[in-house]
């Protein structure tokens, strides 16, 4: 008898490859002669035959389970119910009306409240959903304030419900202001005449001219009626990146990369007095409105504070971490505000030249701050976001409603809340303070000669009346903006949708 070799270890049809099952009849491969052919099979066939064998060998595993018993199912509801609504104390004497149709069918879905009326009445008769006046039941004291939306059982599916029904149910009333019309803006004057760009603006206070501080090194004075060139100013040996005019004296004050700040005589046209002692160039600086101090921030991370009489560094506000580019001062603490690269706001004692507070809800530098002129808030502008603060304390009110996705490195709010924040890529935005809704959305224009890249915005403020807004660009022009008035919420509509999530970070 003929030694057999010892059978393979899977059998044949599974040792066939997938796409060779079709051409396995045709090709037949070499067998043994007392083996019988095997008849090719397709691999979905073999997958529902184990499949199939699983099922046989576990099913009746799962049919030894009892039914449910009623009474344990009833404990286990009773339980869920104590654990998620234990806290709610219910009102007495306050029976709850509901139609017929409720009381014959009642049902474990949930649906909102109608405050009742007569009219919701009718409408319930069409829908499924229970429309009935309910008095509102608080956490822990039980006592009713007022008409407010509950939560009560309706009857039928979620499939069998009618979606036209969802006209009845009263929206819940979003919390978010909704924000004020305000008629869009227009660019109505174009003025050039610096030789660089153009980084720094002042407004005189009897709002008669503005000075503008440019890349070439030099200052003019413009007259705001007619745009014309009243003066040009030379003394910086770098660009000027900051400007305040006082409206205690006839002085106007300029700092630039030449680690200079300078007072300037306007009766004299000349600089009477110099502040040394910034280590690197001075980026930005501010008025004091009360009292003669000016306050200047810069490259060396340090705020300084200097007596305009007599030059003298009254303090060093350290405690920054890199370049200081924004600040502002008010006449009651927190005193002195600044925005840093480190992308931290601090909060200054100007007493004691002492930090006292530091926000640090943005992620990136703070290159501009804007305070209201009336209401005590201010608005802070970095590369991720624009955020508004209270107060004294610098509580976080709110981000802005969408971002403009590129470096904000000015921006200025004037009394009737219209805000202009001015990007790094030509983008003029005008924001709604109170709701920050954004309502316009406009790009500037380089002109003639000047590149695409040089639509960048500097600087920007609005004139005291708060009606002119006059924009510092890299394409050395001087851009003047006015509200359209022709514009009506008719042809303008507020486009406005609540958000959905509140960021309160």
């Amino acid at each position: 008898m003929k030694n057999r070799p010892p059978p393979p270890l899977f059998p044949q049809h599974l040792r066939t490859c997938p796409r060779s099952l079709n051409t396995q009849a045709e090709m037949p491969g070499p067998t043994m002669e007392s083996e019988l052919p095997v008849e090719p099979q397709s691999l979905k066939k073999l997958s529902f035959k184990s499949l199939k064998r699983a099922l046989d060998i576990f099913s009746p595993l799962h049919s030894q389970f009892p039914p449910p018993d009623p009474e344990s199912k009833k404990i286990r509801v009773s339980h869920k119910l104590h654990s998620e609504y234990g806290g709610i104390k219910s009102v007495p004497n306050q029976p709850v009306k509901s139609s017929s149709q409720n009381q014959a069918t009642p049902s474990n879905s949930n649906a909102l409240v109608l405050s009742g009326t007569e009219t919701s009445k009718k409408g319930s008769s069409q829908s499924d959903l229970s429309i009935t006046p309910v008095q509102s039941k608080n956490l822990g004291d039980g006592n009713s304030s007022g008409k407010s939306t509950s939560i009560i059982p309706a009857h039928g599916t979620p499939e069998s419900r009618n979606l036209s029904t969802a006209a009845l149910m009263e929206r819940i009333p979003s919390r978010w202001p909704r924000p004020v019309w305000h008629a869009p803006w227009k660019n109505y004057r174009v003025i050039s005449g610096h030789l660089g760009w153009v980084r720094s603006i002042a407004f005189d206070p009897s709002n008669q001219w503005f000075c503008t501080g440019s890349a070439d090194r030099t200052i003019k004075i413009w007259d705001v009626g007619t745009g014309r060139l009243r003066l040009t100013l030379t003394g910086h040996i770098e660009q000027v990146r900051g400007l305040a005019v006082s409206s205690r004296h006839t002085y106007m004050f300029s700092a630039g990369d030449d680690k200079q700040v300078k007072c300037w005589d306007l009766e004299q046209n000349k600089v009477i007095r110099s502040y040394h002692g910034h280590l690197s160039g001075v980026y930005c600086l501010a008025l004091h409105p009360t009292i003669d101090v000016l306050l200047t921030g810069g490259r060396d991370s340090v705020c300084r504070v200097w007596d305009i009489r007599s030059k003298m560094q009254i303090h060093a506000l350290s405690g920054h971490d890199n370049t200081v580019c924004s600040v502002f001062t008010r006449p009651t603490d927190p005193q002195v505000v600044t925005g840093s690269h480190d992308s931290t706001i601090k909060f200054w004692d100007l007493r004691y030249g002492k930090t006292m507070a530091t926000l640090t809800h943005h992620k990136k530098s703070v290159r501009a701050l804007a305070q209201h002129p009336i209401e005590d808030s201010f608005a802070s502008a970095s590369a991720d976001n624009i955020k508004k603060f209270s107060l004294p304390r610098g509580e976080f009110l709110h981000n802005m409603l969408s971002q403009q996705k590129t470096i904000i490195n000015a921006m200025t709010v004037n009394e009737e809340g219209v805000l202009a924040t001015g990007g790094d890529n030509g983008s003029l935005w005008f924001w709604d303070w109170k709701s920050g809704h954004s309502f316009q959305q406009s790009q500037t224009i380089v002109q003639p000669g000047s590149l695409d890249s040089e639509a960048g915005i500097y600087a920007l403020s609005y004139d005291i009346t708060g009606s002119r807004l006059v924009t510092c660009e890299a394409d050395k022009t001087i851009k003047m903006w006015k509200e359209d008035e022709n514009a009506t919420p008719e042809t303008h509509p507020v486009n406005f949708k609540p958000p959905k999530d509140i960021r309160r970070f």
